[in-house]
């Protein structure tokens, strides 16, 4: 048993069999943006973590892990004025079912159109956005072993042109027994391919070139096909400090080390490693480390949980360094009823 566990912590680190990167090849690329701060303070290390309405979007076999009533809000600032939003819901409606609702959406400010004779601007602004809608179900099978489903409909808009589709998330959760070890799998973005279309594709055309004057009827400019960004996770979730069966026991003070391996379509195989150190389970220290990321390294956070009454509210704030990019914060709040 301990060998097939040292093996699995392990297997972050042996995804990287030198394959070739496939940027470019896949379409809403807002799907691979993590929600949460929790999440995003440790390192996107978070698969085996969810126990909370983030796990809508990680792992959906983590909302099993909720037993009230809760609802988390978060907010990104990204490059450029790009606004990522992430709200959730959970509600168990038995002891070994939970539902849930999400929405992720990205935006951008609106931008004047500009063009070879109006270099300055047209006086015509346009808009991008994009859009994902997700219901999701899970269930405990056994005291151990729980499953999760989400099915989400997906769109991009750009001015006058969108395309949408349907895709499916699935995710699973085993405790182990073994010092509090929890083993988790999830597949995102399983679903159809997205095509561009709108009244922008529309233009005209010249069927007869060689007879002048004659009518030139409309026409739909055709466009490709692009898959979702499909990203296969498996990762492990450790409590080396605290008081459910970990390796050093403590009342007041926890640590759970957590490393995942992802595998995504559309570029190389990445790892995360991430910690988060809780005193009292009400304040919280976190980090996180990025293997094989363009620009991504180094993340860092903190949270705090207040109990009012029957009530439990969580605040949570992350940091993320992208080097010569910059910085991005990240701010969650959830509600516990």
């Amino acid at each position: 048993m301990k060998k097939i566990i040292l093996t699995l912590m392990f297997i972050p680190f042996v995804l990287f069999g030198g394959e070739f990167s496939k940027v470019g090849t896949a379409a809403a690329q807002f799907l691979k943006i993590g929600v949460g701060a929790r999440s995003a303070a440790m390192g996107d290390a978070y698969v085996a973590v969810t126990n909370n309405v983030d796990a809508l979007y990680w792992n959906p076999a983590g909302i099993t892990k909720i037993h009230a009533i809760s609802l988390n809000v978060s907010h990104s600032q990204w490059f450029a004025d790009i606004a990522h939003n992430y709200i959730g819901l959970a509600v168990p409606i038995s002891e070994s079912d939970v539902i849930g609702l999400s929405a992720i959406g990205l935006s951008a400010p609106e931008q004047e159109v500009t063009t070879v004779e109006q270099p300055e601007g047209a006086g015509i602004y346009y808009q991008v956005s994009d859009l994902a809608i997700g219901v999701s179900y899970a269930r405990t099978l056994t005291d151990r072993f729980s499953v999760g489903v989400t099915a989400k409909f997906v769109q991009q808009n750009a001015y006058n042109v969108s395309a949408s589709t349907f895709a499916v998330d699935l995710g699973t959760s085993l405790q182990t027994g073994f010092h509090g070890l929890v083993i988790a799998m999830s597949v995102s973005n399983f679903g159809g391919n997205l095509k561009l279309e709108g009244r922008d594709l529309i233009s005209t055309s010249d069927i007869t070139k060689n007879i002048s004057g004659e009518y030139n009827p409309s026409s739909n400019l055709s466009t490709e096909q692009w898959s979702l960004p499909l990203n296969f996770r498996v990762g492990v979730a450790l409590d080396v400090v605290g008081k459910n069966d970990p390796f050093f026991n403590s009342e007041e003070h926890r640590f759970t080390l957590a490393m995942d391996g992802n595998h995504p379509n559309d570029n190389v195989e990445r790892a995360n490693i991430g910690g988060e150190y809780g005193w009292n389970e009400t304040l919280f220290l976190r980090a996180g480390y990025k293997i094989n990321y363009d620009v991504e390294k180094w993340t860092f956070g903190a949270g705090v949980k207040i109990n009012i009454e029957t009530q439990q509210i969580s605040f949570d704030y992350a940091l993320v360094d992208y080097n010569d990019l910059g910085k991005v914060s990240r701010l969650s709040v959830e509600f516990g009823f």
